[in-house]
Order: C-alpha cells, then sequence, then structure tokens
C-alpha cells in the first residue's frame, strides 16, 4: 500500500438483527455509551477513506438519520447473502480504483492496525486478489475455515462442507477481506448460489480467485475479540464487559487509581488524568475529562463534565452534561450539578441542586440550596460571587445575582439580586406563642380518654 492508493470501506449492516429484539437497529446499540457502528467507523477514521458505504436494508431509516453525509448507502433488498450485499456498493463506488475494505457494521472493535495490516499484505510482491482476515478461537464451532499454507490461502470452506481433516483447521475467517475494487467487483460477478441456502456467500470470490490461478492470502489477528460479532443482547453484554476490563486497566496503567476496577464504568470518550482516585460504583457517560489529582467518591454518576486537577466528587453525586469544576472545588454526597461552573475551591457538600449556575471561586453553598432555574418553560441563569456563603435549605429563583462575599440566611427565599457584602434574610417572621403547645396537648389528651370511654 502507498500513501497514493485510495481507500473506501464498505460496511455491511442490512441484517434485520431478529435476535436482538428490539426496535433500534442492531448496529445502533451502544457499548460504552457509543453506538458499536460509531466504533467501527472511528477505526476506518485512521485510515482516512476515501469513500465509506454502507449497505442498509431494515431499518435503514434509522442508519440514514444517524450517519447523515458521512456515508454513502446502498440498499439490499432482498438480501440474498454476503457477497449479494457487498454488490450493492458497486454503484456508489463507481470510478473508484483503489482498495476495499469490507467490514461489518456488528464487528465494532477491529483495529486500525490490523486494517492497515490487510491492505500491506495486498500489495505484498505476490498481488494477492484477495486478503482474508483469520483469526483462530478457543473453539473454532462452526466457523469457515480457511485452508492455508503460511499466509497463502488455499482454500475457503463453510463448516458444513468441510471434510474431517479440513474441520481441524483451526483457523477460521472472519469475514472481513480487502481487495481492489477492480477485482472484487469482477470476482463477485461470478458467484453463485447453488447451496443449501440458495445465497451468494462472499467468501466464493477467494475460491474463485484461485481457480483463476490467482493467489490469495490470509492475515490473523492475535486477538480473537477484535472480530467477535454482536447479534444478541447477551453478545453485546459481552463485548460491553470485554471493553470495560480493557479500559480499566488502560485507565490504572495510566496512573489512576480504582478501588474495585471492576465497579468502575467508563464511556468511549472518558479522559482520566494521573493520581485520580476512583471509588466503587463510578459510572461514567459520554464526554467526561477528568484532571490529575482528582477524587470521585463512591456511587456518582458523571456526564459530560468536566473536572480540574485537585476537585473531589461524592459519594453519591451526580454531574450532569455542562458540569464544570475548577480547581480544588468540592461537591458532595446527594448533590447534583448541570450546566453550571463551580469556580477554584467552591464548595457544595451537601443534598444540593445547582443547574444553570456560576458559582465563584471559595463560595461555600449550604445543605439543601437549589438553584431555582426553570418556570415551566424557560431556563434562567444564577450568578454567586466570590466568598458568597449561601446558608442552609435556600432557594434562589433565578435569574438571581449573589454579589462577592454576600450571606444568604438559611431558609431564605431569594428572589432580588444581592448585593456583595450584603446579608439577605427571606423568611415569615416567627410568631410566639407562649403555653399554646402545652395547652394543645392537654385538650387532645382529654379528648382522647374522652374516646376511649
Amino acid at each position: 500500500m502507498t500513501a497514493e492508493t485510495p481507500i473506501a470501506a464498505i460496511v455491511l449492516a442490512a441484517g434485520k438483527g431478529t435476535r436482538m429484539k428490539s426496535d433500534l437497529h442492531k448496529v445502533l446499540h451502544p457499548i460504552a455509551g457509543r453506538p458499536m457502528l460509531e466504533h467501527l467507523l472511528a477505526s476506518v477514521a485512521e485510515l482516512e477513506p476515501a469513500q465509506q458505504v454502507v449497505v442498509v436494508g431494515s431499518g435503514r431509516e434509522q442508519l440514514e438519520a444517524a450517519l447523515g453525509s458521512r456515508a454513502a448507502f446502498a440498499v439490499q433488498e432482498p438480501q440474498l447473502g454476503t457477497a449479494h450485499a457487498v454488490q450493492q456498493a458497486e454503484g456508489a463506488l463507481a470510478g473508484f480504483s483503489g482498495d476495499v475494505l469490507v467490514m461489518y457494521g456488528d464487528v465494532p472493535f477491529v483495529a486500525p492496525a490490523t486494517m492497515r495490516e490487510m491492505l500491506e499484505r495486498l500489495h505484498g510482491e505476490d498481488e494477492p486478489a484477495v486478503v482474508v482476515l483469520g483469526f483462530v478461537p478457543e473453539d473454532a464451532l462452526q466457523y469457515g475455515r480457511v485452508i492455508a499454507v503460511g499466509d497463502r490461502i488455499v482454500k475457503m470452506v463453510e463448516y458444513k462442507d468441510a471434510d474431517p481433516d479440513e474441520r481441524d483447521c483451526r483457523l477460521c475467517n472472519s469475514g472481513l477481506m480487502a481487495a481492489r475494487a477492480a477485482d472484487l467487483f469482477a470476482l463477485l460477478a461470478r458467484v453463485g448460489n447453488d447451496n443449501a441456502q440458495g445465497e451468494y456467500y462472499l467468501p466464493d470470490v477467494v475460491n474463485i480467485a484461485l481457480g483463476d490461478g490467482r493467489v490469495c492470502a490470509v492475515v490473523t489477528t492475535e486477538d480473537p475479540d477484535e472480530v467477535a460479532g454482536i447479534n444478541s443482547r447477551a453478545e453485546l453484554a459481552e463485548a460491553e464487559q470485554r471493553w470495560q476490563q480493557r479500559r480499566r486497566r488502560r485507565a490504572m496503567d495510566d496512573g489512576a487509581s480504582l478501588v474495585a476496577p471492576e465497579t468502575v464504568w467508563f464511556a468511549w470518550d472518558t479522559r482520566v488524568g494521573r493520581d485520580v482516585l476512583i471509588e466503587p460504583n463510578v459510572v461514567f457517560g459520554p464526554g467526561v475529562s477528568i484532571a490529575d489529582r482528582v477524587k470521585v467518591r463512591a456511587f456518582c454518576h458523571l456526564e459530560g463534565a468536566t473536572l480540574a486537577s485537585g476537585v473531589e466528587v461524592g459519594p453519591y453525586a451526580r454531574l450532569r452534561p455542562g458540569a464544570v469544576l475548577e480547581e480544588k472545588a468540592k461537591v458532595g454526597n446527594f448533590v447534583e450539578v448541570k450546566q453550571a461552573t463551580l469556580g477554584k475551591g467552591a464548595k457544595a457538600n451537601h443534598l444540593s441542586y445547582i443547574g444553570d449556575a456560576e458559582v465563584g471561586a471559595g463560595a461555600n453553598i449550604g445543605a439543601g440550596t437549589i438553584t431555582c432555574n426553570y418556570d415551566g418553560y424557560f431556563k434562567y441563569k444564577t450568578v454567586i460571587g466570590e466568598r458568597a456563603f449561601i446558608g442552609s435549605n435556600s432557594a434562589l429563583v433565578a435569574p438571581v445575582k449573589i454579589g462577592a462575599d454576600a450571606i444568604v440566611g438559611a431558609g431564605s427565599a431569594v428572589t432580588r439580586d444581592v448585593a456583595p457584602g450584603e446579608l439577605r434574610i427571606v423568611r415569615a417572621e416567627q410568631l410566639v406563642k407562649p403555653g399554646w403547645a402545652d395547652r394543645f396537648h392537654d385538650a387532645m389528651k382529654k379528648k382522647k380518654a374522652e374516646k376511649k370511654g
């Protein structure tokens, strides 16, 4: 492969995915908060493809809506096998003369390095017509076999058609392949459907090329999980688990401490710094960035949040999209932050909701404080100045500003701006009636006794 050779990717995603039992298209089911198809396309993107074609069938409207203009679409209807599916991309690639990678939307974790290896082998001195990606599973089951000498393929055979010696071969066909566009579509045109299923099978292009005296080669991945397909909810959960195990290991290798790694769940784009402590049962949704020396206590949920160095969160805290915690800010137990910035050293330690707000450096938010940011129709902003002190059980009714160094007395419902350095107490006047409680108790006890009598 040379830098000048253009690359196209054909991604097969026309299957009905009936085993998922879902209204959502199979390849849009998420792993680590990202559709499995997007995992695959992100890897393909590292090769800078000139064109991408997604072969669609059932549920194609969902795929078109999800990908938009990022890919061309080819429709396979009816679905007559994998060779027939790839053939549907020929029109979208008319005039393309580069290399083609054939991938599967439900095989999301093929590494860019593996794709490059396939393309490099395609441009070897023996100029193979087709390069197949093979794998060696622990149990070869009923996978199609790749019969090869060295990396040169002798025969591709489906398990049901294999003889005992061929079934003893443990090199299996992943279904993924690379070929030059001209070779691929010329070979596809010759694939027949004289088989039990009456379908056109993609591996047949290899046997046709071999029959022509062409060389075909196999590249073998060292990691069978890389080519694991996902066809059911159980397989989706298994793929999630494998992804999480690797991500946890990477976080620890990069200098984070996970107290109970098996209970921490990362998203596909979670960024974690060094000397970060993550306690048990923490879930990261997409869009979280954590700087160095952050502590995330147990039972927290973070999504779309940015944490600067020295921040402490939790336990039992929830950070929602737009939460920004600046250096050494602290969010404690049962505090929810959404679309709000806590300045350097600001604290909200207990039982508070801070939404659509700016909290200045060094400010203290007392327990039970809420920013009342929504009137049922629109959102409004609360601005709290530096070093302000908000007393417990206060309601800040936005839009409102609390000045620097101001104090809001506990139990206040603040509806107007508070000036810097001001004390604001908004409470009903306390009414004192000496002896009233004693008289009430005596009367109620007498009434209860009369009722029993």
